[in-house]
This record gives structure tokens, sequence and C-alpha cells, in this order.
């Protein structure tokens, strides 16, 4: 069987990786130059499947746990298995209940356990919450590493220059553009996301922690080296443009009220873009004129994207979708 995957982002490279893994013979399109496509590239990846549950619903659960075992499996050595950490400054203790009443998979800690998890962090928080069951990944590194090893697999790759194999007959077409389906799927929307790379030698994490914000999570993700990715804002906007000074400064203060060594950090990355979600936050696959569109990732694009990506190799080798798991399949047939 011939695939076209147009996208190679998240989506595109574990679906083009679970229909090669299963036999097909696949080529991935690109229109960037590279590998990550818009959002991927910026994405914090974290698998924490029971921390986004607090802002989402209770499929985050259900096809998120299962994502850290994949990309593992995938490329061994890529996952950090040390949990997440939640905490919240003394004033907001209140919205540390609240997040803690929204999720599960915890455990309460006490000021002292929480400098015995995290020491940098010590004297700094009164109380936090353990997710001991959720990991992390640099997604770059992932994205890299996916692409050299379908390389390696046989895919073939076109960056850059979309047009080039559209002369070639495919079986079927796996569509993961992101927002630029958006013509295909009037019902995405763009939710704007901004962060940015922080470098210090005087902090010192083992595993991202979030920060409890009055307006949207703020999380800490060390990427090695020194370096740690804070992010991420939520707009609702498809506005790919530059970050603002006020969503900087919020990114700024967050990362200093965690560790006041921050203030000092050298700022080597600013960047934002558009998440691609629908309505109801969560991706969902849609068959359409012999194309299979996975789309609507919003923030949750490396800890969903396995399950996704399986159920699509599903629908392309056994033509109906899998009923082991739940996720919307919406079929629509173009009227004449």
């Amino acid at each position: 069987m011939r695939m076209l995957v147009k996208g190679a982002g998240v989506a595109g490279l574990t679906t083009a990786h679970e229909l090669t893994r299963r036999g097909a013979e696949v080529l991935v399109v690109e229109k960037n130059p590279s590998v990550g496509g818009e959002a991927s590239w910026r994405a914090g990846g974290m698998l924490a499947p029971f921390c986004e549950r607090e802002s989402g619903e209770k499929a985050v659960i259900a096809l998120g746990q299962g994502a850290a075992d994949w990309w593992e499996a995938a490329l061994p050595g890529l996952v950090t298995f040390n949990g997440t950490l939640v905490v919240a400054p003394p004033r907001d203790t209140a919205e540390l209940r609240r997040f803690s009443a929204r999720t599960t998979g915890y455990r309460h800690l006490s000021a002292g356990e929480v400098a015995a998890l995290e020491p940098g962090l010590a004297g700094r928080f009164r109380a936090g919450l353990f997710f001991a069951d959720e990991a992390h990944l640099d997604p770059r590194q992932a994205l890299e590493e996916l692409h050299a090893k379908l390389t390696a697999m046989g895919v073939r790759f076109f960056f850059g220059d979309t047009e080039a194999p559209l002369h070639e007959r495919f079986d079927r077409v796996v569509d993961c553009t992101g927002m630029a389906a958006r013509q295909d799927l009037p019902d995405l929307r763009g939710v704007r996301g901004e962060m940015l790379y922080l470098e210090t030698r005087e902090v010192t994490l083992a595993r991202p922690v979030r920060l409890i914000h009055p307006r949207f999570p703020v999380y800490v993700v060390p990427r090695g080296g020194g370096r740690f990715m804070v992010g991420a804002t939520m707009i609702e906007s498809a506005d790919s443009g530059p970050v603002t000074a006020r969503s900087l400064m919020e990114l700024l203060n967050a990362a200093y009220a965690l560790h006041p060594a921050f203030g000092e950090a050298r700022i080597v990355e600013v960047s934002a873009g558009v998440r691609p979600a629908f309505p109801h936050n969560l991706p969902k696959i849609v068959e359409r004129d012999g194309t299979i569109f996975i789309n609507g990732f919003y923030r949750h694009g490396f800890l969903m994207a396995p399950a996704f990506a399986r159920k699509a190799a599903d629908i392309v080798f056994a033509n109906h979708p899998a009923k082991d798991e739940p996720h919307e399949t919406c079929r629509q047939r173009a009227t004449a």
C-alpha cells in the first residue's frame, strides 16, 4: 500500500511510523524546510495526561496514558520518567486545591517533600502535587530522531516543495497539516501559544514543574545543558506574529516566581505559534474523499499523537475504525 502523509509535525511523523511499521510505503511532504511543522517544534513535550485533565476532558487521560511507552519503544532512551511537580505561591494555595480536585494520579507534598524532590526549590513552596506516573521528552530531539529513523526505514521526505510528488499515485492520503487544513475543516480554530528558552547554570530541575498562574498554566521544562523551556500562553487567536511584551513579561515573571535565579538567565529564544484546535479541544479524525484528516491536537500533540497515529493505521489497513480507543471519528461525504 502506498501512502502520502502531508505534514512533518508530530502527527505526521507518528502516523508515518505506524503506517511504515505495518508495511506501507510512505512518502511525507512538508512545506517547511525541515521537520516540526508550525506548532510541534515549539511544544513543551510533557507526557502528562493527569495534569492535562485539569483543563481538559477525561479522554485526555484515556488517550494519553500510553504515550510515554510509545515514544520509549519508538526511540529508546528518549523519554525521562521523572513525573511532574505542580506548585503554587502561598497566596495561591486555594488554586492548588482546585487543580487537585480536577485531576487524579497525584500525591500531596509538604514543603520538605517538595525540597526532597527538587532540592533547587527548597524553602520556596509550602506544598505541591506530584504526578509520579508522568514523563517528558525533548520535542525537537524527538522530531529529528523520528525523522532519521523513518528515513532509515525507507520513508521518503519532500521538504519545501509539496507539489513535487503529486504526479505519483497513492492508495490513501493522510493530512496532518494543522491550521493549513482549515479550509477543509471549517470548525478548526487557532490558539496562539508563546514560549521562550532560558539558559542558566544556577537552576537545576529534574522534571517539568508547573506553576499555578491566574490566567494559564505556566510550566518550566528542563532541556539539559542549563536550558529550560518556559511556556506557554493560550490565546484565542490565529495570529502567528512575534511574542507580545505582555506575554513575555508574564512568562518571565512566572519563571522568576519559581526561582529568582531565572532573573539572571539568558534568553536564548522567544517564539510564537498557532495550535490547531476543535471546539472541544480534543483531536479527531475526519475521513473525506479518500483523505484522512488528523487534526486539532491543541496543546496535546506529543501526548495524543501516538494514539491517533495507531487509529489512522487501523482505518487504512482495516478500512474501519478500531473499537478499543475512545475518540471521535467523523466520516463525511462530499455532496455534488
